[in-house]
């Protein structure tokens, strides 16, 4: 199964539109890892763009993207990437290469989850490095017998549950860079539960859309009194070690992961397939997610509860999951889309439920969490939500690559207009959601 192929119906781009303001680069496919000198970065201009005339955005509680970069930029590096509308996202290569967060316009909210009190305290090889993130690589799976997140014979239990160091530690290296997009490339080994060592090359590249680019991909022009923030990643791995990636010693995956600062009244809308076969949802990762936190309408979406007071995560499989999912606060009058690639035919996910899996590639394509307190009186990793896509389970050859595309969406405006851009892209209109 080749991962670059996907199908016609799914919501992607390829590498040559996300740099279409840049000389367009075609994809290498089955090739070994360039070994041409990185061009020279340039810096990123700091003028404040021109604001749009659309009508004025919401406010809403929290900080404002202006403040967290000011924080991040005392702790590190920061690549802030502007739009002429104001839109804005911010990259740190020192946290291996995040999208840390975004706004829909100059001087806006911060839309992104940062965890300011864990990168003031400077640690490091911690279980679970958090310090937040809209955008972060990661690799699949977390649990299981192929799990990367479990020391070997030890049980899957949260005491022993370890983030894998090279994902969570050290700087990435910038190997271009222009007014609107920047990449990233990086080597990573790590182990699974099953003692399999990988070595990986990562290509990472992060590039803010322009409107006409946000159309295409949501398939409707943006309506006005909307404002908007729309990027990209491109995410590359090459199987940079002697063997083949095989089933019988483990698969990995691309697993993007996007953390959020929940607002008032925010629930994630899931729409899946009521056609497909099995289960429409995982709900029993961390327990059965409660009634009042999940509901399922059978005409094909799911809304789940995501207020960073509850630890719960829900997953669905390759014959439920659609291309897209998102998320919605009425009162911050807030719309979030996640669309991701889908390859034609691919149905085995790799599996990060924390057991010894029946099978370990009918894992789930797509996830949403909603952080909370692991036990009682332990604290919550950081009171956020999650939205999360991942490639299918990769049986790499070496030197042969599989690319997983991720573009994130935040919407702000009147109600009528968000309600078009949720009927046309998740198919269900933000009007038809019971009271939740």
């Amino acid at each position: 199964m080749r991962v670059e192929r996907c199908s016609s119906a799914a919501l992607v781009f390829s590498v040559a539109c996300l740099t279409a303001c840049r000389e367009p680069v075609a994809p290498p496919v089955q090739t070994t890892p360039s070994a041409t000198p990185m061009n020279t970065p340039t810096q990123i201009p700091s003028a404040e763009p021109v604001a749009s005339s659309a009508t004025p955005a919401p406010q809403m509680s929290g900080v404002s993207f202006d403040d967290d970069v000011r924080f991040l930029g005392q702790h590190g590096a920061v690549k802030v990437l502007s739009a002429e509308s104001g839109a804005k996202i911010a990259i740190s290569s020192g946290h291996q290469a995040r999208v840390m967060t975004s706004a829909v316009m100059a001087s806006g909210k911060s839309l992104g989850f940062i965890n300011r009190a864990f990168i003031e305290a400077g640690k490091t090889g911690t279980p679970f490095d958090n310090y937040g993130g809209e955008d972060r690589f990661w690799l699949g799976p977390e649990g299981g017998q192929f799990g990367l997140y479990f020391p070997p014979q030890k049980p899957f239990t949260f005491d022993n549950w370890q983030t894998p160091h090279e994902l969570q530690e050290g700087a990435w290296e910038i190997t271009d860079e222009s007014a609107t997009s920047i990449a990233f490339s990086h080597t990573i080994t790590v182990k699974n539960y099953g003692k399999r060592e990988f070595k990986v090359h990562v290509e990472r590249e992060i590039a803010l859309l322009d409107s006409a680019r946000a159309s295409a991909q949501l398939g409707l022009p943006i309506p006005e009194g909307v404002h908007w923030v729309g990027f990209a990643t491109t995410n590359r791995v090459t199987n940079a070690g002697k063997d083949p990636w095989q089933e019988k010693t483990g698969l990995l995956s691309i697993w993007i992961l996007s953390m959020f600062a929940p607002v008032a009244g925010t629930r994630v809308i899931v729409p899946f397939d009521p056609k497909g076969t099995g289960e429409i949802v995982n709900d029993r990762y961390f327990g059965k997610v409660p009634a009042d936190r999940l509901q399922i309408d059978g005409h094909g979406y799911l809304l789940f509860k995501c207020d960073g007071q509850y630890r719960s995560k829900i997953g669905l499989g390759p014959a439920r999951a659609k291309n897209a999912l998102g998320s919605y606060s009425e009162p911050a009058e807030l719309l979030t889309l996640v669309l991701y690639t889908r390859p034609e035919g691919a149905k085995r996910y790799v599996n990060s439920m924390w057991e010894l899996q029946k099978d370990p590639y009918a894992g789930d394509v797509v996830n949403s969490y909603n952080d909370g307190p692991p036990a009682p009186g332990k604290p919550a990793l950081g009171g956020f939500y999650e939205i999360e896509s991942s490639s299918p389970a990769l049986a790499l050859a070496p030197n042969e690559s599989a690319t997983h595309v991720q573009q994130t969406f935040h919407f702000t405006g009147p109600r009528e207009a968000l309600d078009l851009i949720a009927r046309k892209v998740l198919g269900v209109g933000l009007s038809e959601l019971p009271p939740g």
